[in-house]
Parts: C-alpha cells; structure tokens; sequence
C-alpha cells in the first residue's frame, strides 16, 4: 500500500495539473462558462472542443510540463504533436503547441 501511494505522490508531483480549465477566462464553474473553451485534464488524455487527446512521454522541468499528444480532432484526423503547459500559479497555467504557433492561458475550474 505505502508503495502504491508513493507512486501516486509522484506521478501528481510530475503531473500537478489535473482538472478542468476554461481558456482565456476566469472559470466560474457554475455552469455559464463557455463548453467550447472547456479543456479536461487528465493523467491520460486532454478533452476539448479540438478533439480528444491521448498523452504520452510527460517530462516536467520545474514549473514547464511538455507532453507529446496525439490527438483526434471531430473530423476524426489524427495528430501527434508535442505541447506544454507552464504553471503559473495553482490555478493559471499557459498553454502554447510545439511551434508556438497556438498559445493561451488555461484557468482552473472549481472542484
């Protein structure tokens, strides 16, 4: 048991990010926040309006967590890219794709 929670603690301690989050606007979670700027965080997979995303090869450098995705968009293309998140605070987080060419700020919802 105690070895099975210690990997617990270290898998949050390198993926500290789990939840939901709203792009680019101060989450309510009261239900009026926009569904298509909703993102859903998990250990495995990233849940948005762009598609569902599976995770693979998390590395963590202090406060920057890149992750390489592979992703199926509605259209059900696939792509697998790298992206990261910088933690800014408990409740920020910055999002930007592998080229930067996609960036935004990520606002963690109520649990």
């Amino acid at each position: 048991m105690a070895t099975a929670m210690s990997g617990l603690a270290r898998a949050e301690e390198l993926f500290p990010i789990v939840g939901t989050y709203v792009e680019d606007h101060v989450c309510k979670g009261d239900g009026t926040d926009p569904a298509d700027k909703r993102i859903k965080i998990t250990a495995n997979a990233i849940d948005s309006s762009f598609g569902l995303c599976t995770l693979q090869d998390k590395r963590r450098s202090g406060n920057k967590i890149t992750v390489q995705i592979t992703c199926k968009d509605p259209q059900g293309g696939a792509l697998t890219s790298d992206i990261s998140f910088t933690i800014r605070d408990a409740k920020t987080l910055d999002f930007a794709d592998q080229f930067e060419t996609y960036k935004t700020t990520l606002h963690k919802c109520p649990d």
